[in-house]
């Protein structure tokens, strides 16, 4: 019998290795295409801007829940593998690259919020488990880039890029044989999906809580990411433009799967609002100390990081458990693709800060996340003070 959840976690493995493809290469686009350092966080955010742009026209429109998720991740999936492959094959600057890779983005608004309502329609009743195994792969995959660059020291950076468009045509396969789960069916009686119905899951006080944790958590996750290949340069670990650099960042930012999974199994016991918070505080110690660690040995420095890689994520899936089940049934994909575009919205500030600042700010820049997650605290409080 098939397994419905291992199929859909590692579809988006291979989907959402399309996010960071482009930042596996950034030494070789800033070299061949003479860019500043900046100019890959502006990729980066191009990326953003094309999902923040898809998942409110999924949102809005009601898209998300009118058609299979099941379909229009498996589109999606396919449209962003064609983008990602034509900036590998066509793109030579940023006039070219910017716009395949919003492209990227607006495809990605297809698969990562419809993945998590696959997994919320195949089994509801353990939704915080199995989708701290999807976010797992979604933060491999964010990985996987600099996994494939460094297991092809001596590809071109366009081969790599061009495998990250295989996996996704793979994962758009995957899920279209699978198809859409028994549960989240709509109602005879279900409201009609009117144009901005979502806006209604506002109304949710626990919706609203487990939402503005959410924009708090997003406000670090992403910078964190494009960033850590230049706090491992900074740490002193791996000298600019060599494979260490790959294999560091590789660890670092897929250590967060494991962080996902044992996230996962502890809020069975524990409840998704509580695990949550608990990330949520190591991030932010994290975001504090590292700017103190110039004195530390290489190997405390690198465990930080490791720490900072599993706990930064670890809280993402609970965020979209407790919305998915504070909001009504009928607009679950509207709700998680609209709290998603808004706190992408987010990281496209942090992200931009994050790079155009770290020249001069050096390892502080771990500062400039730091209100992100003691925010998220603070909005989450009445969720997991009540257990939930």
């Amino acid at each position: 019998m098939k397994n419905p959840v291992f199929i859909i976690v590692v579809a988006q493995l291979f989907g959402t290795s399309l996010w960071f493809s482009v930042n596996s290469a950034a030494d070789d686009l800033i070299a061949s295409w003479g860019l500043a350092p900046a100019a890959i966080g502006t990729l980066t955010n191009a990326v953003q801007l094309g999902f923040i742009i898809g998942t409110l026209t999924f949102a809005l429109t009601g898209l998300a829940d009118r058609f299979a998720a099941s379909r229009i991740f498996a589109v999606c999936a396919v449209l962003g593998a064609l983008s990602n492959a034509a900036f590998a094959l066509f793109a030579s600057g940023l006039a070219s690259g910017l716009p395949l890779r919003f492209a990227v983005g607006f495809a990605l608004a297809g698969v990562y919020p419809l993945g998590m309502k696959l997994v919320v329609s195949w089994v509801p009743e353990r939704a915080g488990a199995a989708l701290a195994q999807l976010v797992g792969m979604l933060t491999l995959g964010t990985a996987l880039p600099h996994g494939l660059r460094l297991a092809g020291a001596g590809w071109s950076w366009q081969v790599t890029i061009l495998l990250s468009s295989l996996l996704a045509t793979l994962a758009a396969v995957l899920i279209f044989r699978l198809g859409d789960g028994p549960h989240l069916k709509r109602r005879h009686d279900a409201p009609p999906l009117r144009l901005g119905r979502v806006l209604m899951a506002f109304a949710e006080r626990d919706f609203r809580a487990s939402a503005f944790g959410y924009f708090g958590h997003q406000w670090e996750l992403y910078a964190f990411w494009t960033l850590v290949p230049a706090l491992v340069v900074l740490s002193g670990l791996a000298a600019p433009a060599t494979r260490s650099v790959s294999g560091l960042a590789f660890a670092i930012i897929g250590v967060g799967a494991l962080g996902c999974l044992a996230g996962g199994w502890w809020s069975q016991r524990i409840g998704s609002a509580r695990v949550a918070a608990v990330a949520l505080t190591l991030s932010a110690i994290s975001c504090a100390v590292f700017p103190l660690t110039g004195n530390w040995p290489d190997w405390a420095r690198l465990t930080l990081l490791l720490l900072w890689g599993a706990a930064v994520v670890a809280d993402s899936p609970h965020f979209s458990a407790l919305s998915a089940r504070a909001c009504p049934p009928e607009i679950v994909g509207s709700a998680l693709a609209f709290q998603n575009s808004l706190g992408f919205a987010i990281t496209m500030f942090s992200i931009h800060l994050g790079t155009a600042w770290i020249g001069e700010w050096g390892a502080n820049i771990a500062w400039l996340l730091l209100p992100g997650p003691l925010l998220g605290l603070l909005a989450l409080f009445p969720l997991w003070r009540a257990g939930k």
